[in-house]
């Protein structure tokens, strides 16, 4: 056992997510520290979907597996660098460099239970969800954001 390291710690949980073909695979490692649904136009465009499910995990916890060199990148702005599969188009991931977090969508990881804590850009919303989460303007203010709360 390596110094520091505590023999009755659970291991930490690891999922899988990859690419609509296979050629690019990443894992995970350990807790999400946030998940929910993002109603941001940006995220409604790049997913082709009114809400994206996403899991936002710290950069350290998330590691490419397979097939770095046919990941792509796409920014329109400084926040949000989207990864995506050269080969087949399928979206994998998106780095958040100001949150210092990596959103790996929850759909992908196999295994993952999602479970949603907020609503994030719901001020964009093309469909409301009445589910008692808390529904942010735009973000939590611990994520940067106003922390502005909407009605569910």
């Amino acid at each position: 056992m390596a110094d520091g390291e505590d023999a009755d710690a659970e291991p930490q949980a690891s999922y899988r997510a990859g690419c609509f073909c296979g050629a690019v695979e990443v894992e995970v490692t350990g807790k999400a520290m946030f998940a929910g649904y993002c109603h941001c136009a940006d995220c409604q465009a790049w997913s082709a979907a009114p809400i994206n499910a996403f899991s936002l995990w710290k950069s350290d916890g998330v590691r490419i597996t397979r097939g770095e060199a046919e990941l792509g990148t796409f920014n329109k702005t400084e926040h949000s660098y989207r990864k995506f599969c050269k080969r087949c188009g399928g979206h994998v991931m998106t780095e958040h460099p100001r949150m210092r977090l990596i959103d790996v969508y929850a759909n992908l990881l196999k295994g993952y239970q999602h479970q949603p804590t907020l609503h994030a850009n719901y001020a964009s919303k093309m469909v409301s969800v009445r589910d008692g989460l808390p529904k942010y303007a735009d973000l939590p203010a611990e994520l940067g954001g106003s922390g502005e709360m909407l009605p569910d």
